[in-house]
């Protein structure tokens, strides 16, 4: 089975897909340099939370810095990245009827000690994210450092179905509108690229 008809069929099955090396490992590691080196330039900012016109930033609740991925202006690999992501956007409208328009996508840096807690994607009252997807930048990580995806029941929040490392080159998709999920507090830096396909203009 094609690696696209995996992702397909875990959406619509469960709600939820890993993959390991969906990617190639050249162009994972050209990712995690390229978020590092903007990282070292100040590029970064705390993410914020709240979908109303005045997000605020909570590290209690949402411990990442992030910088958006802007197509004009980014680096080779990451433009590579983003028409990958267009035509999985293609091919998961054919077949899933989405109703796909757009997809937006940053890089993520957790600090040791923070994380981000339960949560759902799709902010209430705005049910334009459809499919999130993360991809995980982390060189020779193990369970030493912590930072685990947890994704919970759709049925029953309280309850876990799985928990993922976020191992270099690891790929989680899932229903933005569907999957509650929280990122565990890391131990050393995590790093990812994250971002939603959207139904919205």
């Amino acid at each position: 089975m094609h690696d696209n008809d995996i992702i397909l069929q875990g959406l619509a099955e469960q709600g939820w897909i890993m993959l390991d090396s969906h990617l190639p490992q050249p162009l994972v590691s050209q990712l995690h340099e390229a978020a590092v080196d903007a990282w070292a330039r100040g590029e970064f900012r705390p993410a914020q939370v709240g979908a109303t016109s005045q997000p605020v930033h909570r590290p209690s609740i949402r411990g990442d810095t992030i910088l958006w991925l802007d197509e004009s202006k980014a680096a080779p690999p990451c433009r590579t990245f983003l028409q990958w992501a267009h035509a999985l956007q293609q091919y998961l409208n054919r077949n899933l009827f989405l109703g796909l328009k757009r997809a937006e996508f940053h890089f993520a840096r957790y600090d040791a000690g923070f994380g981000y807690q339960k949560h759902f994607d799709q902010h209430r009252g705005q049910a334009f994210r459809q499919i999130s997807l993360t991809l995980y930048l982390n060189p020779s990580w193990d369970a030493s450092g912590g930072g685990d995806l947890v994704l919970y029941d759709p049925q029953d929040a309280a309850h876990e179905i799985q928990r993922i490392q976020p191992h270099f080159g690891r790929m989680v998709l899932f229903r933005s509108a569907l999957i509650p999920h929280a990122v565990l507090p890391c131990t050393r830096p995590r790093w990812s690229l994250t971002g939603w396909m959207r139904n919205d203009a």
